[in-house]
């Protein structure tokens, strides 16, 4: 949601700031814009929609070496060109973007800026119009900031800029994201590392309640109370050729295709010098001491955290719940005696699990992040981290971060029964090698999956996915991404549940598709695709071969431990939602009202 970038140097900022926006595209946006200031003064250019709309407007012939800019995900007022960022104070002189929600904005409207003119919607209006009042009362730029921001509550990222100070750039960070990039002879600021990465790969996190004066040579980091505090810069562990998408059309299926080599990548990081798999020590002991574990998550995290619970209580027999953050947050159910938290999120940035992670904090229960982000806002707040080696995933529906995270679960669960003495009866390392094997094999299928989306999704505003155990689990998952990229209505149903209201929606020519790869329970899901098909479901079976398939099944699967099923399923359920995607002509990549990285509550 919403994204930051800001540059001060020696070089052309409308380019830099043009490519690091765009760099942001996948985090989803409804417009755009930048501010640059050079001699002349403060140059701001907004437009509704994509980024390409607002370069056709900017002014070729402004040349700037210092520059911010903004693509917006609406939360206050309407997606327009008045409502975009970059917003301006009355006199012109400030200039600001931001990130986040700010709750009392109405409080501070009517306690400061009675008989100021308002030029929009926003939130963050407010914000850039209070600075100024005691910037016109006495008040440094800085000291403004730092004023304004004490009283200000809810969560904001924000970059500043001074018509009257041409050498020094503001930012400032509370909840929302934010990162200084640092440069020979020149500074960035970005939402994530991804923006500015053609520039930088050094980056300096900020905390909440920290602002920084930014110059062409220098940063200072400051707490609101004007302290200084010493941060280094850390290394991101990619480049920008991982951000590419080379021959691909796009990135979801370029991720789709990469989801075999991130699970040998996983392997091999997570794999000892004796080859057995291995987690830090002292995550397996604080995970082991646990009476009971709280998987707390997001969308496609939740989904793969399903599957994690499965993992950890029948590999290593640790009771887990799994809940969903933003209903965690606020409603939080009785715990145990000495339970541990485990936070699932790409991004490392999710607000609402952030949410929960902070207050059970203050609870003193341990906490761990398994995030595809090293540094992010989730890794550095959780006492213990694992990290999912999935790469940069650009495209907004999660594709090899959600089987990134099953394969985590997996070696976490794997350890943790090796801790505690028990026998698995397999060989982890082996039978995630083959599953990661049986994915490539069903990557080359594509043909084959695209007639199936042809065939059954070309025509239809619903689908419903059906299955048991663990591929009831897959099933939620494959619906929704079917609805987030296709658009399509997709519901994924436990297959006994059909029977107890949902069969009322079936009717002639309704597609169902059903997993079946648990042996326990064929039997049992094949009686729910007869029922279906009895009122007329046009049906498809996807099972695995000698353990489930039968006669006129529609996808058979190659054949892996049962632990690792959701795994190979995560193939035909993506290539299935890609390609009716296309066959709808959506925006594959970026789909409508969604963002990759939900920083807000």
């Amino acid at each position: 949601m919403c994204g930051i970038v800001g540059y001060i140097g020696n070089e052309d900022a409308p380019a830099i700031l043009l490519k690091g926006l765009s760099n942001l595209e996948y985090r989803g946006y409804d417009s755009a814009g930048i501010a640059l200031l050079n001699s002349e003064g403060v140059h701001v250019f907004k437009e509704k929609g994509r980024i390409a709309a607002l370069e056709k407007h900017i002014d070729p012939s402004i040349h700037a070496t210092l520059g911010i800019g903004h693509t917006r995900w609406a939360t206050h007022g309407e997606p327009n060109k008045r409502n975009a960022h970059p917003h301006q104070s009355a006199s012109g002189r400030l200039t600001i973007v931001h990130n986040g929600v700010i709750e009392n904005f109405v409080q501070l409207r009517e306690q400061y800026l009675q008989g100021v003119s308002l030029k929009s919607e926003t939130d963050t209006e407010i914000v850039v119009q209070v600075i100024e009042k005691f910037v016109k009362e006495g008040l440094g730029v800085e000291a403004a900031l730092m004023k304004t921001l004490k009283f200000v509550k809810g969560s904001y990222a924000i970059a500043l800029l001074d018509a009257e100070n041409p050498d020094m750039l503001y930012v400032a960070k509370n909840k929302s994201p934010l990162l200084i990039g640092v440069g020979d002879g020149f500074h960035v600021v970005a939402s994530d590392a991804t923006a500015m990465i053609q520039k930088t790969r050094r980056y300096v996190e900020l905390m909440d309640g920290e602002i920084v004066e930014l110059t062409r040579d220098s940063y200072v980091l400051k707490d609101l109370d004007g302290n200084v505090q010493e941060r280094e810069p850390y290394t991101v562990s990619f480049d920008a050729k991982d951000m590419e998408k080379g021959t691909y059309p796009h990135y979801m299926i370029k991720e789709i295709d990469e989801q075999p080599a991130v699970i040998r990548r996983l392997l091999q990081n997570y794999t000892g010098k004796d080859g057995k798999l291995a987690t830090d020590t002292a995550i397996a002991e604080a995970l082991n001491a646990a009476d009971r574990l709280y998987i707390v998550a997001c969308g496609t995290s939740y989904h793969a955290g399903l599957v994690g619970k499965h993992l950890l209580e029948k590999i290593a027999g640790i009771p887990t719940e799994v809940h969903i953050s933003s209903e965690f947050s606020y409603n939080m159910p009785l715990l145990s005696k000495k339970p541990l938290f485990i936070f699932i999120s790409q991004s490392g940035e999710t607000a609402d699990s952030r949410a929960v992670l902070v207050k059970v904090k203050k609870l003193g229960y341990p906490t761990l992040t398994m995030t595809n982000v090293e540094g992010s806002t989730l890794y550095r707040e959780a006492d213990y981290k694992m990290l999912l080696y999935a790469g940069p995933e650009i495209a907004v529906a999660s594709t090899k971060a959600y089987t990134a995270m099953i394969a985590v679960f997996s070696v976490m669960a794997a350890t943790l029964a090796t801790a505690k003495g028990l026998t698995l009866g397999f060989d982890p390392v082996h039978e995630m090698s083959l599953a990661a094997l049986a994915m490539e094999q069903m990557i080359d299928e594509k043909a084959q999956l695209q007639e199936i989306a042809r065939d059954y999704l070309s025509i239809t505003r619903n689908a419903f996915y059906i299955g048991r155990g663990l591929d009831y689990y897959v099933c939620m998952e494959a619906a929704l991404k079917l609805k987030e990229v296709s658009y399509i209505q997709a519901e994924g149903f436990a297959g006994g549940e059909l029977k107890h209201g949902t069969i009322a929606l079936i009717e002639d020519g309704t597609p169902v598709l059903a997993f079946a790869t648990q042996e326990a329970v064929n039997d049992h899901i094949r009686g729910n695709v007869q029922e279906v098909a009895a009122r007329g479901a046009h049906t498809c079976v996807i099972s695995m071969k000698d353990v489930t398939d039968r006669p006129g099944d529609s996808i058979i699967l190659p054949k892996v431990h049962e632990y690792f099923t959701p795994l190979v399923c995560a193939v035909p359920l993506q290539l299935i939602a890609y390609y009716a995607a296309l066959q709808n002509e959506c925006d594959v990549d970026k789909p409508r009202n969604l963002a990759k990285s939900v920083t807000v509550e």
